[in-house]
């Protein structure tokens, strides 16, 4: 996993770059999401990206193909630049990174709230203005109940995992005594 977004890194950057330069980054997003959809097909996959016979170029222009009119010209020559390194089955994360990029460039992060119950509409508006004021960001947030908590929450924005969960706490309590 982390050598498929080692090698989705860098086409990420030059995509977000070019997208933003010409001030297309939610376009570029959305054809980007189409073609890694289709990346993900596993028929496509099966019958396409992991056929031996096939080029590079070739599986380019059947993804090209999938995608029709719904790709500008420059995603489409993105897609061969992919096909023609072998890079195609490195779609997802490309898209994962950049939709990372585009949030950052945006000020906005998405955030997980699991909780052992589920939250009411305050609870969650007070959550959310304290992280956009901590993390000084707009916050988008998706709520889960996990009963197995016990109580409290815990909170996800990116790399981030701040565990305010009774389950969490007694575990590290538990680690603190039998050291």
């Amino acid at each position: 996993m982390a050598e498929t977004s080692t090698v989705a890194r860098p086409y990420a950057k030059a995509a977000f770059e070019f997208a933003n330069a010409q001030g297309a980054l939610e376009a570029w997003s959305e054809m980007l999401t189409l073609a890694a959809r289709a990346v993900a097909d596993d028929t496509l996959r099966e019958r396409v990206l992991n056929n031996p016979r096939l080029s590079g170029a070739e599986k380019a222009d059947v993804l090209i193909d999938v995608g029709g009119d719904a790709l500008s010209e420059e995603v489409k020559n993105f897609l061969r630049t992919l096909g023609q390194s072998n890079r195609l089955a490195a779609l997802p994360a490309i898209v994962e990174q950049f939709d990372l990029l585009k949030a950052e460039q945006e000020k906005r992060m998405d955030v997980t709230i699991v909780s052992a119950y589920p939250l009411d509409a305050k609870q969650e508006d007070t959550l959310a203005s304290a992280l956009a004021k901590r993390l000084n960001r707009e916050i988008s947030i998706t709520t889960q109940v996990d009963s197995a908590l016990l109580g409290g929450v815990i909170l996800r924005a990116g790399d981030t995992v701040i565990d305010g969960s009774v389950r969490g706490r007694l575990a590290r309590l538990r680690e603190t005594l039998s050291v």
